[in-house]
């Protein structure tokens, strides 16, 4: 039996110059840089898998307008474009300072005081009032994205005096993060509720939540979406101390992570970052979860055509430790080169993944033996600790089951029919080295695939039979120029299609 041939890397998504399937998924925030149509167009044609919306700019019309504007391209480029609403959740921030901005002095005093806006220079105001009532002597205060760093040495009943330990210029409406600092802040504020309020009604496939520190606040969302009526999934971002400390919890109770590393790194050691990274991204593996790494990935072209060989690093890094998605953020947001950051972070992910799974396909080769390596299906991940939720492990059993067929047999292609999309999750989540098509009726499962490492979503004409979806799935594999005579197919559904688990594997030749 032949098991030593490469892992299979025809074109599977879109003609030239993309014409080899990227299995990392790429999130883009919309902005100025890239709200009007013809931008999300050329950035939907460049790789774009999931636009994010974030909530903490723009009003609920403008996000509406540009939400409707990304539904239309997609619908013109025919691809499953997913949408993810981000909350800003609890985020402290300056007041309105004199003159716009105020330098610390390293060694030199500020001062927190109650009130909205400051009319000394060394007297801060913030976005959240108990802040005076909640700080305690020695703890930290990182203003700036953690450029200037502050010590409490001293408190009233009205103000609160730090000593300036890193200094640096402060502006308006910059970030105060509070590193170890437990506050009484809601985990959504009532923007936050009208914001998910407003996904819920507008069809989002996803809905993040910022500052997540426990898996009670998920749930509170999760019921929020539910009770109106909202399909979309909820996404947790891990940037708080408590989120690490209840991490287990948080990824076991929200459908999907991102590991929000612009304000984890200012709340814990920025030195411990790389390896938080890889435990939340080994936790999401073992949980069946999809995670996204977000901040900074390739922040120099906001501004530049290339990017730096640390951030390509990064990139790669992420994709190596497991990550579903890399997230861009100011870079399409705000940038001078939007679609040219969209493909360069393709073209990173691209060349990371071939040398990944044929590396990977020759360590099992060699190592472990052939028909050893055939048996494991390329299936590059271990297996999960948790099913994830409504995935029977009747259904888990199939899909590994097909992998390892699939492998053996070098299929062309993996299709797995879901209604809800979790059995495509779970194929996902193995990083399996044969090309997975993700088959639905379901509008909102198919977008949500967009998300899922190494899934191409496909529409599944509504009620079809077995039969009638390897017929789809062969018409549109031709046509396409994906799939040839004498290609064979894995087919993973169940009898009476979306009715339940999945009990069946089936092996078709084109």
């Amino acid at each position: 039996m032949e098991t030593s041939r490469a892992p299979n890397l025809r074109a599977l998504d879109g003609p030239a110059p993309f014409a080899t399937i990227v299995r990392t998924k790429i999130v883009a925030t919309i902005g100025p840089a890239s709200r009007e149509e013809a931008a999300l167009r050329g950035l939907v044609e460049a790789g774009v898998d999931v636009f994010r919306l974030n909530m903490a700019h723009g009003s609920i019309d403008e996000h509406q307008e540009t939400l409707t504007r990304v539904r239309r391209v997609a619908a013109e480029v025919g691809r499953q474009i997913g949408v993810l609403v981000d909350l800003a959740g609890p985020k402290i921030r300056l007041g309105e300072l004199p003159g716009g901005a105020v330098e610390c002095v390293e060694g030199g005093e500020v001062t927190f005081v109650r009130g909205a806006v400051s009319d000394q220079p060394d007297h801060f105001v913030t976005s959240y009032p108990p802040l005076v009532d909640e700080l305690a002597v020695g703890d930290s205060v990182m203003l700036a994205d953690g450029t200037i760093s502050l010590i409490v040495t001293e408190r009233s009943a009205d103000a609160v005096r730090c000593r300036v330990i890193q200094g640096g210029v402060v502006r308006s409406r910059q970030g105060v993060n509070l590193p170890g600092v437990k506050l009484s802040v809601a985990a959504m504020s009532a923007a936050d509720w009208q914001h998910a309020e407003w996904a819920a009604g507008a069809e989002a496939d996803f809905v993040s939540l910022s500052f997540v520190r426990s898996p009670v606040e998920v749930n509170l969302l999760k019921e929020l979406l539910r009770t109106r009526g909202s399909a979309a999934r909820v996404i947790a971002k891990i940037e708080k101390r408590e989120a690490i400390e209840n991490l287990e919890a948080i990824i076991e109770t929200a459908d999907g992570v991102m590991v929000a590393r612009g304000d984890l790194g200012v709340e814990i050691d920025v030195a411990s970052m790389p390896m938080v990274q890889k435990r939340i991204i080994r936790l999401c593996q073992q949980f069946q979860k999809p995670v996204i790494v977000a901040t900074q990935m390739l922040d120099s072209m906001q501004h530049s055509r290339r990017p730096t060989r640390a951030e390509t690093t990064d990139v790669a890094n992420a994709i190596l430790d497991g990550a579903d998605a890399c997230m861009l953020s100011g870079e399409t947001a705000i940038g001078e080169h939007p679609r040219q950051v969209v493909e360069m972070m393709r073209r990173i992910a691209l060349a990371t993944e071939r040398q990944y799974l044929d590396s990977r396909r020759q360590y099992l080769e060699e190592v472990l033996g052939g028909s050893r390596a055939g048996s494991m299906g390329g299936d590059f991940l271990p297996p999960p600790e948790r099913l994830v939720e409504g995935l029977h492990p009747i259904t888990q059993a199939v899909v590994d089951g097909a992998s390892r067929i699939a492998a053996v047999l070098d299929a062309r292609l993996f299709v797995v029919a879901s209604k809800s999309g979790v059995t495509a999750i779970s194929r996902s989540k193995r990083r399996g080295a044969v090309p997975t098509v993700g088959l639905s009726d379901d509008v909102h499962t198919l977008r949500q695939m967009a998300l899922y490492w190494g899934v191409i979503p496909l529409a599944a004409p509504a009620g079809a039979d077995v039969n009638a979806l390897l017929a789809h799935v062969c018409d549109w594999g031709l046509q396409q120029g994906r799939l040839e005579r004498g290609d064979r197919i894995l087919l993973v559904a169940g009898i009476g299609f979306g009715t339940g688990g999945h009990n069946m594997a089936m092996v078709h030749e084109v």
